[in-house]
């Protein structure tokens, strides 16, 4: 990774895991407190895939609140995105992909998709997972 002197950490997410995806996850500051089980269980966890669309979808908003920013629009207030993680495996070869559904109402189309191009540029979450695993977006 670049750093530089000009580079500023924002924030550190800490968490502790036991167990893999049978086990539990605590953040530090005790905000996050999860049992995780395996997809598909009928036990009362959640999985990693969850937590990654979960914050990859709130990340998301954000970079498009910034994105609409820059031409002053405003988002709407019921802006959502339902992001799907997908746990894929071919011959025991394990790998993610995923889909951003992005839902702007009463935005224009055309003006919708360059929000989502410009935040799909920026997120971090975008970023971290361009050219590693298959992404796409869609417009509700």
């Amino acid at each position: 990774m670049n750093t530089s002197t000009q580079d500023a950490v924002l924030y550190t997410g800490k968490t502790h895991t036991t167990g893999g995806r049978d086990g539990y996850s605590q953040s530090s500051d005790g905000r996050l407190d999860i049992r995780l089980d395996p997809p598909g269980s009928n036990r009362a966890g959640t999985n990693p895939e969850q937590l990654f669309a979960a914050g990859w979808s709130a990340c998301f908003i954000g970079a498009m609140h910034i994105a609409a920013g820059k031409t002053n629009i405003k988002l709407p207030a019921d802006t959502a995105v339902d992001a799907e993680v997908d746990l894929c495996s071919i011959d025991g070869a394990y790998f993610l992909r995923a889909r951003l559904n992005v839902s702007l109402p009463g935005i224009e189309r055309d003006t919708a998709l360059a929000i989502v191009d410009a935040a799909h540029q920026t997120c971090p979450y975008s970023k971290a997972t361009r050219g590693n695993i298959d992404v796409v977006l869609s417009i509700a």
